[in-house]
C-alpha cells in the first residue's frame, strides 16, 4: 500500500461507510485505540469480582484495553453495527406463557458471528481492492475486544444504565462487529451525550436485580449469565426469578424506551428458527443431544451444551403451573446421568410436589 493523502483517507472513510451500508450494516464509524476510560471501569468491575465464572474477562491483560497490543500496529478500529430485530419477535407472547421456553432473541436465529465476520471481511476486500495489501483483522466477540467502548468511540451511540449501547434512532436491537487496522483514518466523533435521563425502567425490571446500580452489571446475578456462562447449579435463590427463561433474557431492552426507534432487520439470516420462536418447554425437554445439535445447528445456543440446556428447562418447568405431564417429564430425568440435571429436576419436582 502506498502512503495515502490526508484527502485522500477522508475520501477513502466515507467508501468505507458507504461500502458498509451495501454489506447489510446500518452504520459504520471509525475510532482510535484510546480506551484508558473504559480500561479504568473494568479494571473496578473486575476487581469486584462481578464477572463471575467469566475468566476470559481478565486473561489476556491489557489486551483488551490496548487495541495496539491485541494485533500490533493497530491504529484505528472500524466499527458496524447491524440490525437483527425481525418484524414479529413474539416476546410477550412468550414470556405470559410459563409453558412456553424464552430464548434471547439474538440466539434465535443463525449464529451471528460467522456473518458479519464475513461482512467485515468483504468491507475489507473492498478496502484492499481500492488502496492495495494493508493489514486488517475482523472481530466478533471472538477475541478481547471492548466493542461498545468502542463503538461509543466510533459515534455508533451511548452505554445505557443496563451496559448495552443504545442508539437514538435504533435502540439497541443490533449486533457489533470490529475491523481492526494500520489505515490512519479519520476517526468519528465520540458519541458523549447519555441519553438515559432520569430513567431507571431497566434497572427496575430485572428480574434478578442485577443491575446494581446505573452502568454497574453484577453479572452474577444476571440471568444471560446463569443460563448460559455458569457451569454449575444455578443458585436457588435465583431459580423463581428465571420464571421461564432458558437461554438469556432480554428484559432490559423490552423495557428500554428508546427501542421504540428500533429498526426491523431485512436480514434472512436473522429470521427466528422455528424450534425456537415460541417453543413448548416439554417439547424441548424431550430433545436428546442429537436432537439438540441437529436443532440448533448454526445457532449460538449449541456453545452451552446438552446438559446445560436441560438443565435449564428443569428449573423453568419448576416454574410452570403445575401439571401430570410436566411433573411426569421431571421423574423420567430423575436417573438422568447428570449431577447438574439431577439437581435443577429435583428442586422442579419440589416446588411442584409443594403445590399439590
Amino acid at each position: 500500500m502506498t502512503a495515502l493523502t490526508k484527502e485522500a483517507l477522508s475520501e477513502l472513510a466515507l467508501e468505507i461507510k458507504t461500502w458498509g451500508k451495501q454489506l447489510g450494516f446500518q452504520e459504520i464509524g471509525i475510532a482510535d485505540t484510546d480506551l484508558h476510560l473504559a480500561e479504568t471501569r473494568l479494571n473496578t468491575w473486575l476487581d469486584k469480582g462481578m464477572h463471575g465464572e467469566m475468566s476470559y474477562m481478565q486473561r489476556h491483560g491489557t489486551k483488551r484495553t490496548h487495541p495496539e497490543e491485541l494485533i500490533p500496529g493497530t491504529t484505528r478500529i472500524i466499527m458496524g453495527r447491524m440490525d437483527y430485530l425481525p418484524a414479529d419477535p413474539a416476546f410477550k407472547e412468550v414470556l405470559n406463557n410459563p409453558t412456553k421456553a424464552f430464548v434471547s432473541r439474538y440466539a434465535q436465529d443463525k449464529d451471528y458471528h460467522k456473518l458479519i465476520r464475513s461482512r467485515l471481511q468483504k468491507l475489507a476486500s473492498l478496502i484492499e481492492a481500492k488502496i492495495g495489501e494493508f493489514q486488517y483483522r475482523a472481530f466478533v466477540d471472538s477475541a478481547p475486544v471492548m466493542e461498545k467502548p468502542l463503538a461509543q468511540k466510533a459515534g455508533l451511540g451511548w452505554i445505557g444504565k443496563h451496559t448495552n449501547l443504545i442508539n437514538p434512532k435504533a435502540g439497541s436491537w443490533f449486533f457489533l462487529g470490529s475491523l481492526y487496522t494500520d489505515l490512519p483514518l479519520p476517526i468519528d466523533e465520540t458519541f458523549e451525550k447519555n441519553h438515559c435521563g432520569s430513567c431507571s425502567a431497566c434497572i427496575d425490571i430485572c428480574p434478578t436485580q442485577a443491575i446494581i446500580g446505573p452502568y454497574q452489571l453484577d453479572a452474577r446475578r444476571c440471568i444471560s449469565y446463569l443460563t448460559i456462562e455458569l457451569k454449575g447449579p444455578i443458585p436457588e435463590e435465583f431459580r423463581k426469578m428465571l420464571g421461564n427463561r432458558i437461554y438469556g433474557c432480554d428484559d432490559c431492552q423490552l423495557v428500554c424506551p428508546w427501542n421504540k426507534f428500533a429498526k426491523t432487520s431485512n436480514e434472512m439470516a436473522f429470521q427466528a428458527n422455528r424450534d425456537l420462536k415460541s417453543p413448548n418447554l416439554l417439547d424441548l425437554f424431550t430433545w436428546s443431544e442429537a436432537e439438540f445439535l441437529k436443532k440448533t445447528e448454526g445457532s449460538a445456543i449449541r456453545r452451552i451444551g446438552h446438559e446445560k440446556w436441560l438443565s435449564n428447562i428443569a428449573i423453568a418447568l419448576g416454574n410452570a403451573p403445575s401439571s401430570a405431564e410436566i411433573i411426569q417429564a421431571l421423574q423420567n430425568k430423575l436417573d438422568y446421568p447428570s449431577e447438574l440435571i439431577k439437581e435443577h429436576v429435583k428442586w422442579a419436582l419440589s416446588e411442584h410436589l409443594y403445590s399439590l
